[in-house]
This record gives structure tokens, sequence and C-alpha cells, in this order.
């Protein structure tokens, strides 16, 4: 299946499935999952990073287990809004992930997500710097995931 701009990705999903978010780094993955209305994002887990194959083939898992119709990858586009050196990994992350899955996906432009993200739980939540090292990435692919959600949500 190919990548689809966010806007058209709603046509493409099997009623209700759900969305998968990710924020793909280079030490671990972030993962988030909607809700089969596809609403809310949940933070859902945080995959460390061994090899390729073990990577996809855990988030392949986690989609076929939790109904996912399809993904939304964070994009890590620079300040000034063209693609930083570490959208091409990203982009390839997500074609890997296209060959083992058959699923739609569409890239969401994820700047400030992890900063904002880190704010939060700085600022709100008062979390320690070794508990948000945990659970970081997951919130930060929730909050690209909502944020995608909401986009879609107005596209209708």
């Amino acid at each position: 299946m190919p990548v689809a701009a966010l806007e058209a990705l709603a046509p493409l999903l099997a009623r209700d499935s759900r969305l998968l978010g990710l924020d793909v780094g280079k030490k671990t993955v972030g993962l988030a999952l909607s809700d089969v209305r596809r609403t809310v994002a949940s933070p859902m887990e945080t995959v460390r990073r061994k090899h390729m194959a073990a990577d996809l083939a855990r988030i392949k898992a986690l989609a076929l287990e939790h109904g996912v119709g399809g993904f939304v990858v964070g994009l890590p586009v620079g300040m000034d809004g063209r693609e930083s050196p570490r959208c091409q990994s990203v982009r390839q992350f997500a074609a890997g992930l296209l060959k083992e899955c058959d699923l739609p996906l569409a890239f969401f432009d994820e700047r400030f997500s992890t900063a904002a993200v880190e704010r939060l739980l700085i600022d709100e939540a008062d979390m320690s710097r070794a508990r948000r090292k945990q659970v970081i990435d997951k919130i930060a692919a929730a909050y690209i995931l909502q944020g995608a959600l909401e986009l879609m949500a107005g596209a209708r």
C-alpha cells in the first residue's frame, strides 16, 4: 500500500480499525493507538530498537493484535519547514513497515512534539528525568497521532 496524504487516509481505512502512531527515533520507536472511532490517541509502548527486522516484526504483531488499519508516522521536519536529515531514515523505516504490513501510511509533521511533551511532563506532571526518559517516546507518538486525528476530523 502506498504512502497517502493525511487528508486521504480515512477512506483507505477499514471500518472500526485503529490507527497506530509512530515516533521513530534512533534508539526507540514510540507507539500510540487510536480508538476505533479515531478520535483519541493513547500512548501504547516504546520499542527499544535492535535491528530493523525485529523492530518491524514487533510493530506488525501489535498492529495485528489491536486491529490497526493504518499508520501515522511522525516526520521530523526542520523549523524552516524543510525536511531534516533525520527524515530520510524515518522514510526508510516507513518503507520497511509498508513492506511488512500492507496498510496505508501517512506522515505527520512532528515539529515541536517531543519538546512539547517534555515541557508538559516537567511542568504539569513534575516527572523526574529518569521517568520522563521511560515514557516520552510513547507520549510523543500519542501527541503526533492526536494531531493527525484532529486534522483528519477537520477534513471530514
